[in-house]
């Protein structure tokens, strides 16, 4: 009798085990395909294009005049303009401006970065939002990123991309 009651106390925890997981709501978007159709982040991108070549414009004025001013330097050597110890000071005003240059790279992939978390944040917040709204307003317990490539398999009417595109007013 005691082992008939164990089981029946087993087999109803079990059935409310399922109960509580049917229970729950999955559902799915692709954030990168939802982020390619947003205006903002085309014009985000724009800016950040806009800025990358300007710096890279001035890059590339630092390497050519570096470039002209090594020639230069190496022209003066095989005439014989320079003593060695000239020829060292010019070595090392050339080094220290290649190592400024480098600084300068270094400094433009810091600027990119932070104008483009600068420009995407407020994007990415306002679809987080829309994804926390829809999923509360249709009662999803978990909603996945499909473009993480960690979805395996979903079923396409559970995919919220519309009900998201519409309260982003896409």
């Amino acid at each position: 009798m005691n082992k008939i009651m164990k089981m029946g106390a087993m087999l109803i925890v079990l059935l409310c085990m399922v109960t509580a997981v049917q229970a729950q709501k999955f559902g799915y978007v692709n954030s990168q395909a939802l982020l390619a159709e947003m205006s903002e982040v085309k014009q985000a991108r724009s800016e950040l294009e806009t800025l990358e070549k300007q710096l890279r414009a001035k890059g590339q004025s630092m390497l050519t005049a570096l470039q002209t001013k090594y020639q230069e330097t190496q022209q003066k050597v095989e005439r014989g303009e320079l003593s060695p110890k000239q020829q060292e000071e010019a070595g090392a005003k050339l080094r220290a401006e290649e190592a400024e240059i480098g600084k300068y790279e270094q400094e433009m992939v810091q600027k990119i970065q932070q104008k483009e978390a600068t420009l995407l944040q407020p994007i990415l917040d306002r679809v987080n939002n829309a994804i926390k709204e829809v999923a509360e307003e249709n009662g999803y317990t978990f909603i996945f990123d499909a473009s993480t490539s960690i979805l395996l398999y979903a079923q396409e009417n559970s995919d919220l991309s519309d009900m998201i595109k519409t309260k982003l007013g896409i």
